[in-house]
């Protein structure tokens, strides 16, 4: 397997390639970042064709991995859009990464290792607009993100305009039960969900150009409350998309803008910054930077 090692001196992380839609697992000393990957230039869409992987043990010290899916290894996406993703290990330890490809739906790739190549579990969407019952355009079934809870359970959580959520089974390729919808206001697209002293936060991508908002709850399902903003407008983007982990004891927050010299709301990178709470639990507000990623940096074991 061909790798490429690479240090990050700031923020966007990734600077030789386009990157958007973070999502991040943490297994051991090690961080693992997936991210969609944009097309560079000047168009007017997104053209996104795979997704990228990368990992770290100190937030400086990178390598990138072959991409290891692409979005064509769903041969039921006719649309042909790699969209926002998420991957998450299985009781069985297989890795299996969601993935949203606009208005085909969201399918489901397994892989025995962390950096794959992974195939197809299902051979058709997971999910689909059907399973939207509150919405009804097309790009509704997007940005699937997946929280494993305490107690094992696996749920997924999607959409755009209107959030839902369900339970996955322990075989992650199964929806188990109802389709519930999450009441959060001023809810665009780009869940992410994580908990901190047994409350759910769910953070999402809010109004347009897109700010990061999040909410509180006692239960997955609710009721939430709204807590404000995290992240204002992202430089250069009309979208940004949250990523919440804890890695070596602190708290990160990644997102997306359009930072590069070329970037665009169609060519956007990938940043990260440190994040905190306060006393009552509420998320400290992160100022619209490109050079927290200084303060990210951790020290090598």
């Amino acid at each position: 397997m061909l790798t490429h090692e690479f240090e990050s001196n700031g923020n966007p992380i990734i600077r030789d390639k386009h990157t958007a839609d973070p999502a991040v697992l943490v297994e051991g000393d090690t961080l693992w970042l997936f991210a969609g990957h944009d097309a560079a230039g000047n168009q007017s869409g997104y053209v996104m064709k795979d997704w990228l992987l990368y990992s770290t043990t100190d937030m400086k010290h990178w390598t990138e991995y072959p991409s290891p899916l692409r979005v064509d290894d769903f041969k039921w996406a006719d649309s042909h859009q790699a969209y926002a993703g998420h991957v998450a290990r299985g009781k069985d330890g297989r890795y299996y990464w969601y993935v949203s490809t606009n208005w085909c739906g969201i399918g489901v790739a397994v892989s025995d290792k962390i950096t794959g190549p992974y195939k197809d579990a299902l051979g058709k969407p997971l999910l689909t607009n059907k399973d939207c019952f509150a919405s009804k355009h097309s790009w509704a079934c997007i940005d699937p993100a997946i929280l494993i809870d305490d107690d094992g359970t696996p749920y997924i959580i999607w959409g755009n305009k209107e959030c839902y959520y369900a339970k996955l089974k322990d075989n992650m390729t199964e929806i188990d039960g109802e389709i519930h919808r999450i009441d959060v206001p001023n809810f665009t697209e780009a869940p992410w969900m994580h908990k901190y002293n047994g409350k759910y936060y769910l953070t999402y991508a809010s109004e347009w150009p897109e700010k990061i908002a999040y909410a509180v709850a006692d239960h997955i399902g609710g009721p939430y409350t709204p807590m404000g903003i995290i992240s204002e407008i992202a430089g250069n983007s009309n979208t940004t998309h949250p990523a919440i982990i804890k890695f070596r004891d602190r708290w990160l927050f990644f997102s997306h803008n359009g930072g590069l010299p070329d970037g665009t709301s169609y060519s956007r990178s990938i940043i990260a910054e440190p994040m905190s709470y306060d006393a009552e639990g509420r998320i400290r507000s992160i100022p619209a930077t490109t050079e927290g990623m200084q303060a990210c940096t951790l020290k090598r074991e």
